[in-house]
């Protein structure tokens, strides 16, 4: 056969809603598509003439599984902007609140999105008849999550407590000391799913990657610190600079390059345990060592360890917090400076999320800016897909469709997020 087509409509276990396209040439796989077809969300026109206030709730909304990246990343921005500078308690919340959307996120995808393509099972709920300890034990963790930010937040799906200069209240010190026992039990669960994960039986593929995610001096990044690459560190505020996003003609999300170079790049897990791995705290670091996790790890499979090690990270971090809490000081700071441009980026469970805003006099939004992490990740993936494809092109459609889902899963993409935005290009003669 000269030709043929592979098409998968449309995904499963993954946020969102996307196919993908193959076609198969003279027994050799020419092109391949990641078609998003969900309609863009138009949320930057959305927020133009919005007073800055108001930002952080709409914002939520792009996602119901990592409201607080995109919370995280308008307060920053916007305080940039405005001149708002917070207070170190209102930091370690930040942080805090940002543990608990890692560790639903990690949970969620790591025991029921991705674990069944490994161990063989069509969806979760059919692993779960085999699997059952572990699936109740990734529900149990997901659930530690949620009350997190129920506690911090105000409710677990879209927060409405996070404000700009702080949070619209403080927690009281009973409400996070009552999680301190589930979170105990935590870090030892989230060790065990790392070994649990660890000794799954992983692809022979690699990529040659372009790293990029937050690096800070003295922490693994959830919302603060330069943006590096494998050549060169920037700060946040020139992203524009560094990258840039494009149309292409099958996908109503964005593409993203670094600019000065001809290829695709990679944010999520795997970057921010690249740049980042000595920062780990204790246990997390321990772990990485003893199953001896390759650094840098270029497989995209062994993502789902490193969302492991990020798991136990998140857990570590959260429990010495809600030890240490004791509310302290205003719930939030006022502004000290007048309108302005400001940017941020914050590490989303699934990699960098940019931010840009420009504030008027009136404080209104003038332009926003959305960057989400998945929309960065598309033409790596296309890119990943033809590199480990290309030696299966003479399986059975079933088989490349099996393969390539699996591949998409272990980006954990989060395709509604990407539909920020489209680009219309009008030719006229």
């Amino acid at each position: 056969m000269s030709e043929r087509t592979v098409r998968i409509e449309a995904f499963s276990r993954v946020e969102g809603e996307g196919g993908l396209h193959l076609t198969i040439r003279q027994g050799q796989l020419h092109e391949v598509r990641l078609e998003i077809f969900e309609p863009p969300r138009l949320f930057e026109a959305f927020l133009r003439g919005r007073k800055a206030e108001e930002v952080p709730d709409i914002v939520a909304r792009i996602c119901g599984i990592c409201p607080v990246a995109y919370q995280m990343s308008s307060v920053h921005a916007l305080e940039a902007a405005l001149g708002i500078e917070i207070s170190p308690e209102v930091r370690r919340l930040r942080r805090l609140l940002y543990c608990g959307e890692w560790i639903e996120s990690h949970a969620l995808h790591m025991h029921l999105l991705n674990a069944p393509d490994f161990l063989g099972f069509e969806s979760g709920l059919k692993m779960a008849e085999f699997h059952r300890a572990e699936v109740e034990r990734g529900l149990r963790l997901k659930k530690h999550g949620n009350q997190l930010l129920e506690a911090l937040g105000g409710r677990a799906i879209h927060p409405v407590n996070v404000a700009l200069g702080g949070f619209h209240r403080l927690p009281r010190r009973e409400e996070l000391a009552a999680l301190i026992p589930d979170f105990e039990w935590g870090v030892q669960a989230a060790c065990d799913v790392v070994r649990w994960v660890a000794g799954f039986e992983f692809p022979d593929f690699d990529g040659n990657y372009e790293f990029v995610s937050l690096v800070h001096p003295d922490e693994y990044p959830f919302n603060e610190g330069a943006i590096a690459s494998s050549d060169v560190m920037t700060s946040v505020d020139n992203w524009t600079e560094r990258f840039e996003e494009f149309q292409v003609p099958h996908s109503t999300a964005l593409h993203a390059l670094q600019l000065g170079h001809d290829r695709p790049y990679l944010v999520g897990p795997l970057a921010r345990l690249h740049f980042n791995r000595e920062r780990l705290l204790p246990a997390a670091r321990r772990l990485a060592d003893e199953i001896g996790l390759e650094h840098p790890c270029h497989n995209p499979f062994k993502a789902i360890v490193a969302r492991g090690l990020e798991l136990v990270q998140a857990y570590e971090e959260a429990l010495e917090t809600l030890r240490q809490y004791r509310p302290t000081g205003a719930a939030r700071a006022t502004a000290s400076g007048g309108p302005g441009v400001g940017s941020a980026a914050t590490e989303a469970p699934r990699g960098l999320l940019w931010h840009r805003y420009e504030v008027e006099p009136d404080g209104t939004v003038r332009r926003a800016t959305i960057v989400p992490p998945t929309s960065q990740n598309q033409a790596q993936i296309e890119y990943d897909l033809k590199s480990y494809l290309s030696s299966l092109a003479d399986s059975s459609d079933e088989t490349l469709a099996g393969k390539a889902e699996n591949l998409v899963r272990t980006y954990d993409p989060c395709i509604s997020c990407s539909t920020h935005q489209m680009r219309v290009k009008i030719d006229r003669d």
